[in-house]
Formats: structure tokens, C-alpha cells, sequence
């Protein structure tokens, strides 16, 4: 198979949208002799906070020496960006190798067509074989622990095939309703579909609907379970643009001064659930408060409170929900309230839009509504519509890159330059008031979007779930 044989058949996967279920994915990793079993695993669910708790178990436990694959979805610009071992994403080559493995493996050659699963009745979903191709690295690079964040829910999500160490469920809000359910109890139910016999359980706060949810499947699976503020809490010491610094306290431990970079007072839960998460992994294992620091503070995980561009300024946050995009709010209200916001928008059709706009747009001096380059994403009028109906005048723009010149335009018309200053002086916010700032937020394929034509480059970006 050449390298565009196997990139087509990647991509002739999407056409099978999002089917959730498990039963395909076992069938797969039984054909790859059931490489999930190699390496410990921390499993992830819930709506918000998924991807930063995964990114900083993953760095916490590397600091202590471990190799650790880290699984998370969507990427934001490259494929690659998915499947990594301790920071590295995985090469093109890799990519297109084990694509040609998988296919050769799964498909029946007996019937004389390539289009036939052996054991299946149908081709598996995209992120079905994404998630076999990514037991399957971190099994043929021996790691220690994979760190693996669900795609979608949780009980009928692929991932779910694991039996991991510990069960992680991060704050549990309104998503993906046409798949999870339309109540937060119907929705949790699905996320605590991830708690296996006997397992420990760790939790970020939740309303009482999701806590009571996640309480019963625990108890009837005999899992232990940790939920934060009740059985471990932490305390915010300091809160910026640079991240945040903590303490974290359980019955059994106080830790202090702990700082990540990802900012956001909001991050305060994730960080905790991620310690609580990973000492509950480790408790047969000592775990070192100094590699516990060194591993929070050297987190990296982009698309969140992220200043992209100094000149002109440019942040970038994946809020693609009501809650996200109220975090995303409350932390322009309290740390970035002397600039002037141009809000750059664009959601996708499926989420609550309203919901999504109702915190953001009363903070920005110009809103732009946009669209990324994909089948799901609202039209930019459709958007402009509802705003106005909220009582907001608005610019479309057909595309990200012209949202992005459009900002930049009135930037040079109206703002004020900062080319004089460091980044370390923008991050500290020791500029002067009144600083245009171009926000860009809605979708993380709208940011995705923005970083391409902001500079960085794609490897096999286009390779997404479809629904």
C-alpha cells in the first residue's frame, strides 16, 4: 500500500460519521492481539477540562520517569497532535504505517475484496481506528501508562474497551446532546459509563444531577470515589495570563504552592483532579511532591487562554460551550477588562449558540462572526442573526482567514501598538490600557483554523471525525 492508499482509506473513514459503541473496537484490537493490555492506563471523561486534566496526569507522570502515551480529540491543526509519547507526536510515517498494518489485518482477504471486515459487518468509524492505531503505538513503543480522554460520552465511546487504574470524570455540563441525552442526569449517565468493578473513581465538582449520577454507578461498582471539594479541594493562591498557583489538600496530604500554565481560575479543578487523579494511580508507587511540581509547571497544552500573535495581539481559547465560553468570560472580566476585545466567532451548528454567545458578546468592542472550513460550522449569517436578535450588531466574514484580516484591519485603524514591548511584559499585562486584543473562540476547529493561517503548519490536518 503507498502512502496515498493509506491516507484515502483515513479519509474514506469519515464517512461513517460518529457510531458510538464498543463492540467494533474490541474486534479490531482482538485482530491486533489486544495491544490495550500492554501498558497501565488513566481513562478520561466529562464535557469540560478533559484535555487539560489528560495533559497534565501526562506530564506528571513523565516527570517521575514513566514513558507515557498520551490519546486526546480533536487536534486543533495537525493529526499528529493526537497521539504522543511523553510530548512527541507521532511521525507522518508512523501514521501511514501502522494504517497499512491495521487495514491489512482487519479487512478479508478470503473474500477476494478489500472492503470487508472479517468479524464486522461494516468498516469501522474513523475514530474507531484511530483509537486501535493508537493502543497499537504506544504498545509497539512500550510505555509505561497511556493517559486516553474519551471522544465522545463515555460507556459506547471506543476508548472504553480499557481497564485502567484510575477512572477520571471532569466537570459534566450540556454537549453533544443528539448523542449523550438532553438532561445533565441522561448526559452523566453516559460519562459514568466509564467506571469499571472496583476501580477508583476521581471527580471533578459536579451539579447534584451528575454527582448523584456518578455516585450510584460507583457504588454499584464498588469503586472507590474521590470527588473534589468533599474529599480533596485546593486553594488558589495567584491567577493569570501565565497560569495559575495552587494548593492542594486531601485528608492524607497538603501540597503548596503547585503552579501549571494554563490559565484560567477554572484550571484550579482540573489541576486537582490530575494530582488526586495521579496519586490515586500511584499508590503503590512513591510519588516525589518535587516531580509532582516539575511536571504541572512544564504542562503544555495549546488552545486554551493562549496568546498566539504580539503583534497584533491575538488570543485563542476552544470555548465551544455555554460553559467554556462563561469560563472564557469570567477570566476577560477579571484579568483582561482594560482591552478592547475583537471577538472573532465561529460555532458549530450543532451547539447551542445562543448559549455560547450570551458571556461573550456584551464584552466586545467588535464582533466578528465567522465559519472554519467545515461541514458542521454555522453560517457566519446565521450567527450575525441570532446576535442581533440578543440585541448585537455584528461583521460576517465568509472565512476565518478574511475574520482575521478584517481584525487586523481594525487594529491598524484604531489600536494602539505594542511592538515596544516583551511577551513577558504582554503575558504580565504590563502594557498600557486600551490594547486592542483580537479574541478568537467558539470552536476548536475555529482556532485550529486560525493557527494554520497564523503560521503553523498541518500534517494531515483535514483527518477529522465527520457526523
Amino acid at each position: 500500500m503507498s502512502y496515498y492508499d493509506a491516507i484515502n482509506y483515513l479519509y474514506s473513514l469519515q464517512k461513517y460519521g460518529i457510531k458510538l459503541g464498543i463492540e467494533k473496537t474490541k474486534t479490531i484490537l482482538s485482530q491486533l492481539g489486544n495491544p490495550h493490555k500492554d501498558f497501565s492506563s488513566i481513562h478520561i471523561a466529562g464535557t469540560n477540562g478533559k484535555g487539560s486534566v489528560s495533559a497534565m496526569i501526562a506530564s506528571i507522570l513523565a516527570a517521575h520517569g514513566f514513558k507515557v502515551g498520551l490519546f486526546t480529540s480533536p487536534h486543533l491543526v495537525s493529526f499528529t497532535e493526537r497521539i504522543k509519547i511523553n510530548n512527541h507526536q507521532i511521525s507522518e510515517s508512523d501514521v501511514v504505517s501502522l494504517t497499512e498494518e491495521i487495514k491489512e489485518r482487519i479487512l478479508d482477504q478470503r473474500e477476494g475484496t478489500t472492503a470487508i471486515l472479517r468479524y464486522c459487518d461494516t468498516a469501522p468509524t474513523f475514530f474507531e481506528f484511530v483509537t486501535a492505531m493508537a493502543f497499537l503505538y504506544f504498545s509497539r513503543n512500550n510505555v509505561d501508562w497511556a493517559v486516553i480522554e474519551t471522544g465522545m460520552g463515555g460507556r459506547l465511546d471506543a476508548t472504553n474497551i480499557i481497564i485502567p487504574k484510575v477512572s477520571v470524570i471532569t466537570k459534566i455540563g450540556y454537549d453533544h446532546k443528539e448523542f449523550l441525552g438532553e438532561t445533565l442526569t441522561a448526559i452523566a449517565s453516559e460519562k459514568a459509563g466509564i467506571i469499571k468493578s472496583e476501580i477508583p473513581v476521581v471527580s471533578a465538582y459536579q451539579e447534584k444531577e451528575a454527582e448523584d449520577v456518578i455516585i450510584k454507578v460507583a457504588k454499584e461498582k464498588s469503586s472507590p470515589f474521590f470527588i473534589y471539594g468533599k474529599d480533596f479541594s485546593g486553594k488558589l493562591k495567584s491567577s493569570d495570563i501565565k497560569g495559575i498557583t495552587f494548593d492542594y489538600l486531601d485528608n492524607s496530604h497538603i501540597i503548596t504552592d503547585l503552579h501549571t500554565p494554563l490559565a484560567g481560575e477554572h484550571q484550579l479543578f482540573n489541576a486537582c483532579v490530575a494530582v488526586k487523579a495521579t496519586m490515586t494511580a500511584l499508590q503503590r508507587t512513591p510519588l516525589h511532591i518535587d516531580l509532582l511540581k516539575d511536571g504541572l509547571a512544564a504542562t503544555e497544552w495549546h488552545g486554551r487562554l493562549e496568546i498566539v500573535s504580539k503583534e497584533p495581539l491575538i488570543m485563542i481559547d476552544g470555548a465551544h460551550n455555554p460553559d467554556a465560553a462563561k469560563a472564557l468570560s469570567e477570566f476577560i472580566k477579571k484579568y483582561l477588562n482594560d482591552y478592547k476585545i475583537i471577538l472573532i466567532i465561529g460555532i458549530m451548528s450543532d451547539k447551542d449558540m445562543q448559549g455560547i454567545m450570551s458571556p461573550l458578546l456584551p464584552l466586545a468592542s467588535k464582533i466578528i462572526f465567522t465559519a472554519p472550513n467545515y461541514g458542521r460550522a454555522a453560517s457566519p449569517e446565521n450567527l450575525a442573526g441570532i446576535a442581533l436578535q440578543m440585541g448585537f450588531s455584528s461583521m460576517v466574514a465568509n472565512s476565518v482567514k478574511e475574520a482575521i484580516d478584517m481584525a487586523k484591519e481594525l487594529v491598524n485603524r484604531q489600536g494602539l501598538s505594542i511592538k515596544s514591548q516583551t511577551m513577558t511584559e504582554v503575558r504580565s499585562q504590563s502594557i498600557m490600557h486600551n490594547v486592542q486584543l483580537i479574541l478568537i473562540t467558539g470552536s476548536f476547529y475555529t482556532i485550529g483554523e486560525a493557527l494554520e493561517i497564523l503560521g503553523e503548519k498541518a500534517t494531515l490536518g483535514s483527518l477529522r471525525e465527520t457526523v
